[in-house]
C-alpha cells in the first residue's frame, strides 16, 4: 500500500509523483513508485538487496577492459541505515556506469545470465555467471514491458510492431557539497527489445537536460524509440507484436 503517496524512513521522507495506493510489483515498476520499492526493501532488507546488486555487476569492473573504466560505488550492506536501505531500493545511494546498467539488463534479458560485456566480437560462446533465477529474471522482463504502456511512465519509448520492456529513472545530481542539486537531474531510459525474444539492450543518459521536462519518460524514452528503432530495422529483426490478421473469408456458390 503506497498511500498516501510518501513514508516517513529513518527520518526522511520518500514521495511518489502522487498516491497510487495498492499496487502489485508491476504496477510499482509501471509507476515509478518509491514508496513501493522501499517497503519492499524494507521486507527483503539491505543484505538480500546489495547481494543482488552485486550479483548483477555494480560496484565492480565490467571486465571490459577499456582504460579508465570505473566500478562505480556500492559501499557494503553494514553501512546503510535504514533509510539506505530503502534510498538502494529505487536507485540512490550508488552510482553505476552506463556500461553496468546495460549489461545489468543484458543479464535481465538473458534469463538470468550475466555474460562480461566486450568490444569486440568474440568466436566462442562466452561464459556466464547465473545472477539470479531465469524464471524470476523472465517475469521481471514481463513485468517491465508495462513501463512503456500508456499507463506507465514511458509510452514514449514504445515502437510499432515490438514489445518492449524497460524502465524509467529520474534522479538528482550530486552537487559538489555532497548533497543533492534541487534543479540538475540524470534522465535514463534503459530497454530491451523485442521482449518476447531479447536480442538488443540499449541505455540512454542524459545529463541534465535543459529544456522542458527533465523526466526520463519525455527525454530519454524518444531516444530510445528513435536509436532502437532504427537499430531493430538495420538487423532485420522479427518483430514481436504486430495486430491479429482477420481470418480469411470464403463463400460457397449455390
Amino acid at each position: 500500500n503506497t498511500a498516501p503517496g510518501w513514508v516517513r524512513i529513518g527520518g526522511y521522507t520518500i514521495r511518489d509523483h502522487r498516491s497510487y495506493g495498492v499496487l502489485d510489483m508491476r504496477g510499482i515498476l509501471e509507476k515509478s513508485s518509491n514508496v513501493g520499492a522501499s517497503h519492499i526493501g524494507e521486507d527483503i532488507g539491505a543484505e538480500a538487496l546489495w547481494k543482488n546488486m552485486r550479483a548483477f555487476g555494480f560496484g565492480k569492473m565490467t571486465g571490459v577492459g577499456f582504460p579508465g573504466e570505473v566500478a562505480g560505488r556500492l559501499e557494503g550492506w553494514r553501512q546503510w541505515s535504514v533509510s539506505g536501505t530503502a534510498a538502494h531500493s529505487y536507485g540512490y545511494g550508488l552510482s553505476v556506469t552506463t556500461l553496468q546498467l546495460a549489461t545489468a539488463y543484458a543479464a535481465l534479458a538473458n534469463h538470468g545470465r550475466y555474460i562480461h560485456p566486450s568490444l569486440l566480437k568474440r568466436n566462442e560462446p562466452p561464459s556466464y555467471i547465473q545472477a539470479a533465477p531465469a524464471k524470476d529474471c523472465d517475469e521481471v522482463v514481463s513485468m517491465l514491458q508495462s513501463v512503456v504502456s500508456p499507463e506507465g511512465t514511458a509510452p514514449k519509448a514504445r515502437i510499432t510492431g515490438f514489445k518492449i520492456a524497460g524502465k524509467t529513472g529520474t534522479s538528482r545530481m550530486m552537487g559538489p557539497d555532497g548533497t543533492y542539486s534541487k534543479k540538475n537531474y540524470n534522465t535514463v531510459f534503459a530497454g530491451i527489445a523485442p521482449a518476447s525474444d531479447p536480442r538488443l539492450v540499449l541505455v540512454v543518459v542524459i545529463t541534465d537536460p535543459q529544456k522542458g521536462s527533465y523526466y526520463a519518460g519525455d527525454v530519454a524514452a524518444p531516444i530510445f524509440h528513435n536509436v532502437m528503432a532504427g537499430a531493430l530495422r538495420m538487423l532485420n529483426i522479427r518483430p514481436d507484436d504486430l495486430p491479429d490478421e482477420p481470418a480469411a473469408v470464403t463463400t460457397a456458390s449455390m
